[in-house]
């Protein structure tokens, strides 16, 4: 389906929002809320994909920049605070399956 220029800017917009919304959730490690809010950006951002390359002003080519900019920025901030969680939930989930592992192979002592 293809967007006009307003449409596309519009779910910019919407994107950008929804990206200030998850660094917000990542910042109070609101991680199930962060999980929705990027299935919500996901399916804006296919919505992009689909519609295929809209021709631009000048002003929208400026303010489409702007946006991705915002939601570069701020999807940078969050790949910052969730990779140490990230580290974290690997590394206990590693522990977790070790200590079952020497668990059924030792037995409970």
């Amino acid at each position: 389906m293809m967007m006009t220029g307003d449409e596309m800017l519009s779910t910019y917009e919407t994107i950008e929002r929804i990206t200030g919304e998850m660094l917000h959730a990542a910042r109070s490690a609101e991680w199930d809320r962060l999980v929705e809010l990027e299935q919500s950006c996901t399916t804006h951002v296919s919505r992009l994909r689909e519609s295929g390359d809209v021709a631009l002003g000048p002003e929208g080519r400026e303010r489409k920049v702007v946006l991705i900019k915002k939601i570069l920025d701020a999807d940078r901030h969050i790949r910052d605070l969730t990779m140490p969680w990230m580290a974290q939930l690997s590394a206990m989930i590693s522990n977790s399956t070790t200590q079952r592992r020497l668990a059924n192979a030792y037995g409970g002592v």
